[in-house]
C-alpha cells in the first residue's frame, strides 16, 4: 500500500496551482520507480479525501498526467502508470547526489582555455577592488534616463519597438549617432556605415569572426587590452606583437611583419592605449593609415574612452582620417554613462557593416530597441554632453588627487606618468618588489587585485599594472592608499625579519 498522504505534499502559500504541484510530484515518483509501471492510482474521490483537497483538483492532476503521457486512463477501470515509458538510466547510488547538482555535463564539449579569466569569486563590503579604469556608477543620471525610457514606453509608437526589428539597431539612434559622431569625432559617415551593438566588445567579436581565416594574423601591442587578445585568438587569428612606447604602437615594426606574415588586421586603442594610457602620435597615425593601404589590412580602432581627455580637446580618431575604408571603428556609450547600458556601435564600410548585421542575427538577433530609442533622445536633448562635462570635471579632480596622493605616500615603491586622459594610471612597481607578492599581502588588508598576468602576457618584465581612479571618491582613495602603504610596510618588515 503506497502512503500517498505521506509522500505527496501541498504548499498552500505558493502561487503554483495545487493540481500542478501534485502533477509534478507524481511525475517524480514515476521516474524514481516509487510508482512502478502499470501501478493503479487511487480514485479521485479517495485521494482527494486523503489530501484534503477538492475532487476536481485530483481530476485536473490526473488529466494532466494523461495528456503528458505519464499515465493511461482506462474507462470503467481507473488511471494507471504508463507501462511503455523507458526506464531512465541511473548512475551508481553513490554518484546520484553529486549528479543531481549538475556540476558536470553528461556529454563531451569543447573547452577553450583562452576564455578562462581569473576574477575573484566574490568581494565583501570591506574589500577595495582594484579596477583597471571604470566609470563611477554613482554619477549615472539614472532618473533622467528612466524618465526618457518611461515616456517612450508610454507612447503608442512603442508598440513598433517591442517586436522583432532590424539587426542594424534602432534607426533613430543610428541617425542620432551619425550626426553626433560626425560632429564630435570628425567622421564622414551615413546610417549605412553604422550598426548598434551591445558594447564595443560585441563589435570586436563580430569583426574578428568575419576577418580571419586560417594562417591570417593580427598585429597588436606587446601590452594590449586582454579581452581583445582573447577575442582575436578565439577567432583563430595568429597574434603578432609589436612594442609600445610613449608615442604608442611602434609603427616602424609593422612593415617588417607585413613582409613576413599574412597580416589581415591591426588592433589599436589609439586615444589612450590600453593598458599603458599613452596616445598614438600624429606621425604614427598617418604612418599606420598608409601602411594599411599599402598592405591591405584592416585597422580595428577601439575608442573605448574618447570622451575622457582632460588637458586639451580629444584627439580625433584614425577613423576621421580614413579615406580608403580600412578602419573598423568601435565604441560604446556604456563606458561613458554606465556599463549596464549595453549600447555601442560599429562603424565601417557599408559592405562590412552589412555582413556584420547578418552575423549578428545568429548571435543576438537584435538589441534592446526601447533602450536604444531612449539613448537617441538622451543624446539629442544634450543630456549626454551634460553628463560628459560633469564627469570630466569630477574625474579630472580625482586624477589629480590620486596622483598627488600616490606620490606623497607611495613614491618609495612605485612610479607612473600622469596621463592626459582616460580613467586609469599605468603604475610601475620598483624592481625589488613583485605585484604577485604585493597582491597576496594586500589581500590580508582587503585590497583585491585580479589577473595580474594580463598586463604582461609576453613576460617582458615591465612590472607594471593598470590602476583605475575614476570610480573612487577622495575618501575611498585615502583608504585604498592607506591599505597599500600598510601592505608595503608588512613586506618590508617581513624582509627585515628574514635577514
Amino acid at each position: 500500500m503506497i502512503p500517498y498522504k505521506t509522500i505527496l505534499s501541498i504548499n498552500r502559500k505558493t502561487n503554483q496551482p495545487i493540481y500542478i504541484q501534485l502533477t509534478n510530484q507524481f511525475i517524480k515518483l514515476i521516474k524514481q520507480k516509487t510508482l512502478p509501471s502499470k501501478t493503479r492510482l487511487p480514485g479521485s474521490r479517495v485521494l482527494a479525501e486523503q489530501l484534503g483537497v477538492h475532487r476536481k483538483t485530483i481530476v485536473a492532476c490526473y488529466e494532466d498526467l494523461t495528456i503528458q503521457g505519464w499515465t493511461l486512463s482506462i474507462p470503467q477501470k481507473g488511471t494507471y502508470v504508463n507501462g511503455n515509458i523507458p526506464e531512465l538510466k541511473q548512475t551508481k547510488l553513490s554518484d546520484t547526489t553529486e549528479k543531481n547538482k549538475k556540476t558536470t555535463a553528461g556529454f563531451r564539449f569543447k573547452k577553450e582555455v583562452i576564455l578562462t579569466r581569473n576574477f575573484p569569486d566574490q568581494t565583501h563590503d570591506q574589500d577595495i577592488y582594484i579596477n583597471d579604469g571604470i566609470s563611477d556608477p554613482r554619477l549615472t543620471p539614472i532618473k533622467e534616463i528612466a524618465t526618457l525610457y518611461r515616456n517612450i514606453c508610454g507612447k503608442r509608437a512603442a508598440l513598433d519597438q517591442i517586436s522583432y526589428g532590424t539587426t542594424y539597431g534602432n534607426l533613430e539612434l543610428r541617425e542620432t549617432l551619425v550626426s553626433y559622431l560626425n560632429e564630435t569625432r570628425g567622421l564622414n559617415i551615413s546610417t549605412k556605415n553604422i550598426m548598434i551593438t551591445r558594447g564595443s566588445q560585441m563589435g570586436m567579436f563580430l569583426a574578428a569572426q568575419l576577418l580571419f581565416e586560417k594562417d591570417e594574423s593580427i598585429i597588436i601591442g606587446e601590452t594590449n587590452y586582454s579581452s581583445s587578445d582573447t577575442t582575436f585568438e578565439f577567432s583563430g587569428a595568429k597574434t603578432l606583437r609589436i612594442p609600445v612606447d610613449k608615442h604608442g604602437l611602434v609603427t616602424d615594426k609593422i612593415e617588417a611583419l607585413c613582409k613576413k606574415h599574412n597580416v589581415k588586421a591591426l588592433y589599436t586603442t589609439s586615444h589612450h592605449h590600453h593598458p599603458t594610457t599613452v596616445t598614438l602620435s600624429a606621425e604614427r597615425r598617418m604612418h599606420l593609415l598608409n601602411l594599411s593601404k599599402t598592405y591591405n589590412f584592416a585597422i580595428i580602432e577601439d575608442d573605448y574612452d574618447y570622451d575622457f581627455h582632460y588637458e586639451n580637446a580629444p584627439i580625433l580618431p584614425l577613423a576621421s582620417h580614413d579615406i580608403h575604408s580600412n578602419v573598423i571603428y568601435v565604441g560604446s556609450i556604456c563606458k561613458t554613462v554606465a556599463p549596464v547600458y549595453r549600447v555601442g556601435y560599429l562603424i565601417a564600410s557599408e559592405d562590412f557593416v552589412d555582413e556584420c548585421a547578418k552575423l549578428r542575427r545568429f548571435i543576438d538577433r537584435q538589441g534592446d530597441a526601447l533602450l536604444e530609442a531612449t539613448f537617441a533622445k538622451f543624446i539629442k536633448q544634450g543630456a549626454l554632453d551634460r553628463h560628459i562635462k560633469k564627469t570630466i570635471r569630477t574625474y579630472k579632480a580625482r586624477k589629480e588627487y590620486f596622483c598627488a596622493l600616490l606620490k606623497r605616500e607611495l613614491a618609495a615603491y612605485l612610479t607612473f606618468e600622469i596621463p592626459t586622459g582616460g580613467m586609469a594610471l599605468w603604475v610601475q612597481l620598483c624592481k625589488k618588489y613583485s605585484w604577485e607578492n604585493v597582491s597576496a599581502i594586500a589581500k590580508t588588508q582587503n585590497v583585491i587585485f585580479s589577473e595580474l598576468k594580463r598586463y604582461d602576457p609576453q613576460n617582458i618584465g615591465h612590472n607594471s599594472i593598470r590602476i583605475g581612479f575614476a570610480a573612487y571618491d577622495f575618501a575611498e582613495m585615502d583608504e585604498l592608499v592607506s591599505r597599500l602603504k600598510t601592505t608595503f610596510t608588512i613586506i618590508e618588515n617581513t624582509k627585515t625579519l628574514s635577514k
